[in-house]
């Protein structure tokens, strides 16, 4: 299911929504279904790259790589896409 981002038309409340197939969204602030589909910025890419490799920092401290070795540890905390 992808997450859509709306504004209404009827309130001018953007808001986004998790939308399955044949389902009609409905804004949640005015229950309208008056939407207009939104373009969803897109994250430049350095923060992309700083927001994967939080998460991995995130994973490493919780033990998610417990099954490499500390030298492919090491290359997956530096970002280096060869294990």
């Amino acid at each position: 299911m992808p997450i859509y981002d709306y504004h209404c038309k009827s309130c001018a409340h953007p808001f986004e929504a998790l939308v399955r197939t044949g389902s009609v969204p409905v804004c949640p602030q005015c229950g309208s279904t008056d939407l207009q589909k939104c373009v969803s910025p897109l994250a430049p890419a350095g923060k992309i790259e700083a927001i994967r490799m939080a998460h991995r920092r995130v994973a490493a401290a919780q033990g998610h790589f417990d099954h490499y070795s500390p030298s492919d540890k090491a290359k997956l905390l530096q970002g280096k896409k060869n294990i």
